[in-house]
C-alpha cells in the first residue's frame, strides 16, 4: 500500500488524521486475513506552501517541526507507523531518473526559456483523465500560475528551477539545471522506490482524486510502470454540514480535538462512518461517540467482573463479511453493538457462560479495529495517572461502602445523596447482584 502522506506545511487538522486512520483500519483488516501488508506513507517536505510558510525559521526546520507533529497526533490515535516513511528530499535521485526516462519517452519537455522547468506533455498520453473518468481536455482547478515554456494548460510541472528568492538550500543538481521537484512527480518516485513498479492498493484523500492522482498514473503509466492496481480515495471531512478548509476559516485542528477528549474515543468517532463518505462534526457529535464507546467499555467491564473473558481468535462471521464488503464499518459496528446486548442480555439472565463468549467476540473486534480499550496498545504512558485513578477509587469505593450500609438500615435519602454527588462529577454507579460498581462518564 502507498498513501499519500501530508505535506508538513503547517499543524495537522482533524482531515489528516481521518485519512490515516482509514488506512490503519484497512492495513489491520488485512493483517487479520493473513496477508502481508507493507504500507509507504510519505512525507511531503519541500513544496510551495512550505516555503512560504516559513516565515522566521528555515524551511527544512519548519518541515521537520510539523512533520513530528503529526506523527504524534497519529500516535496519540494508535495510527500504526508505517513500514517505511520516506520524505520528498530524500528521494530526489529518483524523481530525477524517472523525469529522464519521461523525457526519453517522448512525454515530458524541458522549457525552452532556460527557466530549467520540465513538465509533463499531456498531449502526449492519450489516457490523460482516465482515473477520474475525464475528457483529455481537463485542466487542473488551480493551474500553474508560472507557465515559463509551458506549451498547453493542460501540462503540469515535473520540475520547477531555481527562482529569484528562492532559498538556495531549496535547490538540487539535474541535467536540466537546479531546482526542486513538483508536487506529483514525488509520490510516483517513492511509491516505485519501496514497493516496485507494480503494487497492490495507493490511497489518499477524496480531494486528491485530481489533479494528483490524475497525474501520478499519467507520469508513472507513461513511464512504463504498471503501478497501482486500486485506487481507494477516503472522504472529507466537514464541520456542521460545511467542507472543513483553511480558506472557510473552519479548520479543527488535530491538537484541539485531541486535548478536549479521550483519544480511544477520538479514534471510534474518526473511524465509524464508511471511508469513503463524508465524515461530519457537529456540536454533539464527539458526545455522542463517547455514550456509544462507554456502552462498550460498561460491558467489557460488566463481563470481567463475571468471570475471566476467553480469547478467541475469529471474529463472528457478520462481522467479517462487513469488513469484506469494502470495509463496511458501520454494519461491522451494527454486528458489535448487537453482541453487546446479547451480552447484556445473557448476564441479566445469569448465563455467565454466554456473556462471556460475548465478551470475547467484541474484545476481538475491538482489537481488528484498533479500540481495544484493555489492550497494550492503549495501555495508559502516565504514571500520574494511573496513581490518581487509583487515589481516586479509594474515595469512591469508601463512599460506596456508606451507600451500602445505609442500604442495609433503610437510610435511603443518605444513600441517594452519595450516588447523586457522585453522579454530579461524572461518576455512574451501577448496582449489581455482586454489588456496587463505578465508572467515570467520560
Amino acid at each position: 500500500m502507498y498513501v499519500c502522506g501530508p505535506t508538513v506545511q503547517s499543524s495537522p487538522h482533524v482531515g489528516h488524521l481521518r485519512s490515516a486512520l482509514v488506512y490503519d483500519q484497512i492495513r489491520r483488516w488485512l493483517i487479520y486475513r493473513k496477508l502481508d501488508v507493507t504500507l509507504v506513507r510519505n512525507v511531503t517536505d519541500i513544496d510551495d506552501k512550505v516555503l512560504e510558510n516559513a516565515k522566521t525559521e528555515p524551511w527544512w526546520a519548519l518541515a521537520y517541526r510539523m512533520e513530528r507533529e503529526f506523527n504524534e497526533a497519529y500516535a496519540a490515535l494508535r495510527i500504526v507507523p508505517p513500514t517505511y516513511e520516506p520524505r520528498a528530499t530524500a528521494s530526489i535521485p529518483e524523481m530525477v531518473a524517472l523525469i529522464e526516462r519521461l523525457i526519453e519517452r517522448g512525454h515530458a519537455y524541458v522549457s525552452a526559456d532556460g527557466s530549467g522547468d520540465v513538465w509533463f506533455d499531456t498531449a502526449s498520453f492519450a489516457e490523460y483523465g482516465a482515473l477520474t473518468r475525464q475528457g483529455g481536455d481537463v485542466v487542473e482547478a488551480d493551474a500553474e500560475v508560472d507557465v515559463r515554456g509551458k506549451k498547453d494548460a493542460r501540462d503540469f510541472a515535473l520540475w520547477k528551477g531555481h527562482k529569484t528568492g528562492d532559498p538556495e538550500s531549496a535547490s538540487w543538481a539535474t541535467p536540466w539545471g537546479s531546482g526542486r521537484p513538483g508536487w506529483h512527480i514525488e509520490c510516483s518516485a517513492m511509491a516505485t522506490k519501496y514497493l516496485g513498479s507494480a503494487f497492490d492498493i495507493h490511497g489518499g484523500g477524496l480531494d486528491l482524486r485530481f489533479p494528483h492522482h490524475e497525474n501520478e498514473l499519467a507520469q508513472s503509466h507513461a513511464a512504463g510502470d504498471e503501478f497501482s492496481n486500486f485506487w481507494l480515495h477516503n472522504g472529507l471531512v466537514h464541520i456542521g454540514g460545511t467542507k472543513m478548509s483553511k480558506s472557510a476559516g473552519n479548520s479543527f485542528f488535530a491538537a484541539d480535538l485531541l486535548a478536549g477528549h479521550r483519544p480511544i474515543v477520538v479514534r471510534y468517532f474518526l473511524g465509524s462512518a464508511h471511508y469513503r463518505s463524508t465524515l461530519d462534526m457537529h456540536d454533539t457529535a464527539l458526545a455522542e461517540a463517547a455514550a456509544a464507546f462507554e456502552r462498550i467499555e460498561a460491558f467489557l467491564a460488566r463481563a470481567s467482573r463475571e468471570g475471566e473473558v476467553p480469547l478467541v481468535s475469529v471474529v463472528p462471521d457478520t462481522f467479517a463479511e462487513a469488513m469484506d464488503d469494502d470495509m463496511g464499518i458501520p454494519s461491522a459496528l451494527a454486528v458489535l453493538y448487537d453482541t453487546v446486548r446479547a451480552g447484556n442480555t445473557a448476564l441479566d439472565a445469569g448465563n455467565n457462560h454466554e456473556g462471556l463468549a460475548a465478551a470475547a467476540a467484541v474484545t476481538l473486534m475491538l482489537d481488528v479495529l484498533g479500540l481495544n480499550p484493555n489492550s497494550s496498545e492503549w495501555a495508559r504512558e502516565d504514571a500520574s495517572n494511573d496513581g490518581a485513578l487509583t487515589a481516586l477509587g479509594a474515595l469512591v469505593n469508601n463512599l460506596l461502602e456508606a451507600r451500602a450500609t445505609a442500604r442495609v438500615s433503610k437510610d435511603f435519602a443518605t444513600s441517594d445523596r452519595i450516588r447523586d454527588e457522585l453522579a454530579a462529577v461524572g461518576i455512574v454507579i451501577e448496582d449489581t447482584p455482586s454489588g456496587a460498581h463505578w465508572s467515570l462518564n467520560g
